[in-house]
């Protein structure tokens, strides 16, 4: 069931999946989901789904980032340290417990900024990267002239003459079978038809926008290397980059690379490509029950 709260005067939704009555020391999940078209916190579906079926005591909390889903979708550009205040708040308001960040993707640096924002609170007890992107892009900012640049041209007419067609069926199918899937079979009815219904609203794209036109793009080398919390690297046997970069690695190489500057970090590689949660789910359920089993 969809939940509220307000921040910033914005109203923002969340789902929460309860824990188990009997057990009271499990810790935690909080979710951060990709920022895409059409995607929000339904990313996360049949993660919650088989996590409950598979009957783990974990609580999960499952919000949608300002601009996505059921929240509010003011029409601004977003910044990592924007959505991480969001899920500062939540946490601190609505959790008000120690919890685990599962973020996806190129959301990353949201969780790294909400692990600075954090810092004296203990409210993190570790983290999971899925499909984390390329290191190197972590660590080089793109120019804010080139962002602004970016995000001027698609908040032009143009920009948003294009947001129509990237929400049409015909784009949502073939960039996911190109960048998202290992398996283009897994492309189907219901990733399609929650992406559509998500970037119904046109004022989701501001979202969307703030996520291409670059605004994650920063220099994290420094705060990535002092995230001292327990971390898990979770690579798909077939990652892929959509970003532009000169350097091709393999995905043994993007989890090593991550395991260098992480103090406390293990790696591990499952089937799939770049949504490891919705394409490869028993087997990241898997990989995150039993790295919450070594770190209670």
């Amino acid at each position: 069931m969809t939940e509220f709260y307000t921040w910033k005067g914005y109203r923002c939704s969340y789902e929460l999946y309860p824990q188990k009555e009997d057990v009271t020391k499990s810790i935690f999940l909080l979710l951060i989901h990709p920022i895409g078209v059409g995607l929000s916190k339904h990313f996360w579906h049949r993660f919650c789904s088989l996590w409950e079926e598979e009957n783990f005591p974990n609580a999960i909390y499952n919000p949608d980032l300002l601009g996505c889903g059921e929240s509010d979708m003011p029409s601004v550009a977003y910044y990592p340290v924007d959505w991480a205040e969001q899920l500062e708040y939540f946490l601190e308001t609505i959790v008000q417990k120690p919890v685990i960040l599962i973020v996806q993707g190129a959301l990353f640096p949201v969780a790294i900024s909400l692990v600075k924002l954090q810092q004296k609170s203990n409210l993190i007890s570790g983290l999971i990267l899925s499909g984390p992107p390329q290191l190197e892009l972590m660590q080089k900012a793109s120019s804010s002239m080139q962002q602004k640049l970016r995000w001027n041209l698609f908040d032009s007419p143009l920009g948003k003459a294009f947001y129509p067609y990237a929400r049409s069926r015909k784009f949502l199918e073939s960039f996911s079978k190109k960048q998202l899937f290992a398996n283009a079979n897994q492309v189907d009815e219901e990733w399609l038809g929650t992406l559509e219904k998500g970037a119904k609203n046109p004022q989701s794209k501001y979202a969307v926008f703030s996520f291409l036109a670059g605004f994650w793009r920063q220099d994290f080398s420094q705060a990535i290397a002092e995230i001292h919390q327990p971390t898990l690297v979770l690579v798909g046997s077939q990652a892929s980059t959509i970003s532009k970069t000169d350097k091709i690695e393999t995905p043994e190489q993007r989890m090593n690379s991550y395991l260098k500057y992480l103090p406390q970090a293990k790696g591990h590689q499952i089937s799939g490509r770049n949504v490891l949660p919705y394409e490869s789910t028993a087997e990241f359920v898997k990989a995150v029950s039993e790295f919450l089993r070594e770190i209670n």
